[in-house]
């Protein structure tokens, strides 16, 4: 038996080491640029979007990956100065491919106190020599065309591919046309591509022709851009991201054109998703019971994220994951996503009697079994166990998981709301904390927020009993609850508040 398992072992070991080889063998592209190609984190904060954020899902992924390395703010100088460049060239292997597009920086102040990123204009050899006000470093400035050059060069000494692409056009326009910068910076990039051998896309040209196409009004009208005349929105980057592989598709002898899908699907935004599991105070509920979850969307950025909401009215962390609802979720999450987390109301229940949803009490191991009536066994374990179990399992598939203590009831003793800080509320801190997730104490939060406004208040958000809220209710836990997500400072969550 040993002697099998260890063959097993070999093999899965050397299935695996083959997978990887697969996966490092597969060539790379690297987008590296500005704002008009990744702006900010690549999320669409603010509706803002960069090409290279679309123009992954043209290409076929199992063949080729993409890595977007555009920060924006750079200049052609400014990406190397700020140590960028050199991890993209240290990754660097024969056969991947680098898409790069400056310009719109480069013709700022090449030396103050603000950004000091600016170039030479042209393409020639001059430099100057400065002591930076902003950096306080010597250095010496080049010339907008000798970064490309430089860049072109350091590509291809690795073995891979450089393709040069002229900045986007800006929103601007002058008599029904849109300005071209053929005699700048689009102009130079041409040329030095030219000189160097490097594939050029034209995308100031094409771009500016489309925009044309469409008119000034549909452009800013259906915002291709977003608020400014320089930063495009999904629509523009899309539109973008469509033009450069119409010019990749023109080149004879690029091979990359060669990884493209024949009928892609964009979709764009792509949404980040947020699924949500708990009990009737958090499910979508009818007309008279909400649960806060059908009302978080209105305080969320719908057109970033998507809101899945899968908690069950009747439900514990117990009969959640022993009725199979866990595993359904499970396996439609995805690295990425978000997962929220209440249960609490309903784990007080009975452990071996219908509704058979009651958890054992506590954080420990311990378990208990039982037969249910329809003669299925069952081993029942602690709330605690239940709730690591979602969180370990959900973080293993690259989840960020958000655990909440439950809303409060609406039971007072005198003018205090009750509070489950020694019992589930303690339980759901506890999971939270010894498995790496964030936890934010929503049963205290509400409570005194309850508090402030006056049980007579309070009162109204419960019209049938105690535990469950109508939509006024909901939508009053939902804003607490995003309230507090802004306060996750290091949850990437809070970036997609409404």
């Amino acid at each position: 038996m040993k002697k099998i398992t260890g063959i097993l072992f070999i093999i899965s070991l050397f299935l695996g080491c083959q997978n990887l080889k697969k996966e490092q063998d597969k060539p790379t592209i690297y987008t590296i640029g500005d704002s008009t190609v990744k702006n900010g984190r690549g999320d669409g904060e603010k509706g803002l979007w960069g090409w290279g954020d679309p123009l992954i899902q043209n290409f076929d992924t199992s063949k080729i990956q993409l890595e977007n390395h555009a920060l924006g703010g750079t200049s052609s100088r400014t990406y190397i100065d700020k140590g960028l460049w050199q991890p993209v060239l240290d990754k660097l292997k024969p056969g991947d491919f680098v898409l790069m597009q400056f310009g719109h920086n480069d013709s700022g102040a090449i030396n103050d106190t603000i950004r000091a990123r600016g170039t030479i204009k042209g393409t020639g050899d001059e430099t100057e020599e400065i002591n930076n006000l902003l950096t306080g470093k010597h250095e010496i400035v080049h010339s907008y065309g000798w970064y490309i050059r430089k860049y072109i060069h350091d590509i291809k000494g690795k073995g891979a591919i450089p393709v040069v692409i002229s900045p986007i056009p800006r929103n601007d326009w002058k008599e029904k046309s849109v300005p071209r910068n053929k005699n700048s910076y689009g102009g130079w990039a041409k040329n030095v591509a030219m000189e160097e051998g490097a594939f050029f896309i034209d995308l100031n040209e094409k771009m500016a022709s489309e925009m044309e196409k469409l008119g000034e009004e549909n452009v800013t009208g259906n915002l291709f851009f977003s608020w400014d005349h320089t930063h495009t929105s999904a629509k523009g980057a899309v539109l973008a991201a469509s033009l450069i592989v119409e010019g990749l598709k023109e080149f004879k002898s690029c091979k990359l054109k060669n990884y493209l899908l024949k009928d892609p699907k964009i979709t764009f935004p792509v949404k980040k998703r947020i699924f949500i599991i708990g009990d009737s105070t958090v499910a979508n509920g009818n007309d008279s019971i909400v649960g806060w979850g059908k009302e978080l969307w209105t305080f969320m950025d719908t057109s970033r994220i998507e809101i899945i909401n899968k908690a069950r009215g009747g439900r514990s962390s117990r009969s959640f994951h022993h009725e199979g609802l866990w595993d359904d979720v499970l396996k439609q999450m995805c690295a990425g996503d978000y997962l929220l987390i209440q249960f609490g109301h309903n784990d007080g229940g009975n452990i071996d009697a219908p509704k058979y949803r009651g958890s054992l009490k506590g954080m420990s191991d311990e378990v208990q079994e039982i037969i249910r009536n329809d003669s299925i066994p069952e081993t029942v374990h602690t709330y605690g166990w239940y709730m690591q179990t979602y969180i370990t399992q959900a973080k293993e598939k690259g989840v960020t998981v958000i655990v909440l203590s439950m809303i409060p009831r609406n039971i007072w003793n005198e003018a205090v709301v009750e509070r489950v800080n020694d019992s589930y509320g303690l339980w759901a801190k506890e999971s939270a904390e010894r498995n790496g997730a964030f936890f934010i104490d929503l049963n205290n939060v509400i409570a005194a927020k309850y508090e402030k406004i006056g049980q007579e208040n309070v009162k109204a958000f419960f019209p049938g009993d105690h535990t469950h809220t109508n939509e006024a209710g909901a939508r009053f836990n939902a804003q607490t609850l995003a309230e507090e997500i802004k306060d996750l400072k290091a949850c990437l969550l809070r970036r997609y508040l409404n």
